[in-house]
């Protein structure tokens, strides 16, 4: 996994980009090697906002993309509820990967012969 961290409008300490690299390094265990994940750390300048740190993370798989978008009072508390909702994610997606298959090798019902069919509805009309 590949991680991007970058930073708009302001600087941030090394304790919050080391705290978002490790937690993202945990997410990448779930993810293949060659896979891209883009960090943005961004705070909102309206002070009537009370979560004005905001994190948001775009995971480049192959196939649809991830995206996430999470603020709180602090980068590390969006950090962490951040990382869940991508975890849940990827877990929804690995899901739909290896079930889809497995739904479309699945057999059919056979149809019912029309013989049957006529049998069980005269059975009903003689009642």
């Amino acid at each position: 996994m590949r991680l991007n961290v970058t930073v708009r409008h302001g600087q941030v300490h090394d304790g919050v980009h080391a705290y978002v690299e490790a937690k993202f390094a945990k997410l990448g265990r779930r993810l293949p090697e060659d896979t891209l994940v883009e960090v943005v750390l961004d705070r909102e300048r309206n002070p009537k906002i009370a979560d004005d740190h905001l994190v948001e993370a775009e995971l480049h798989l192959k196939g649809p993309n991830l995206h996430g978008r999470e603020s709180a009072a602090t980068y590390e508390a969006a950090t962490d509820v951040l990382v869940a909702k991508l975890e849940r994610q990827i877990e929804r997606r690995r899901d739909k990967v290896v079930q889809e298959p497995r739904r479309r090798a699945q057999a059919p019902p056979e149809p019912m012969p029309v013989e049957e069919i006529e049998q069980s509805l005269r059975g009903v009309a003689d009642a």
